[in-house]
């Protein structure tokens, strides 16, 4: 597999985990007993984009490590997922 989709792989498991992780630690400003006027109740009070992002690099770096595990060094793909729906073969 060419060096672009790997990238492009590992692109889209980046979004995917960063979609997950987005909401963890997280706290309205209703829990922080501060709502800010003109807001939301239920907006975050502070988001931390630099830890969001740490995170979110991290355990998709850890993913993608599965993924080309499973794929590179051991050899399977897709296609060796039995079937669920037999061939009418």
């Amino acid at each position: 597999m060419p060096w672009y989709s790997y990238a492009a792989v590992y692109f889209i498991v980046w979004w995917l985990v960063l979609f997950a992780v987005l909401p963890f630690g997280v706290r309205s400003q209703q829990e922080e007993g501060h709502v800010a006027e003109g807001t939301e109740r239920g907006a975050p009070s502070r988001f931390g984009v630099g830890r969001t992002l740490l995170v979110t690099t991290l355990v998709s770096l850890i993913v993608y490590a599965a993924y080309f595990g499973v794929t590179d060094w051991l050899g399977y793909s897709f296609d060796d997922i039995p079937q669920i729906i037999p061939s009418a073969g």
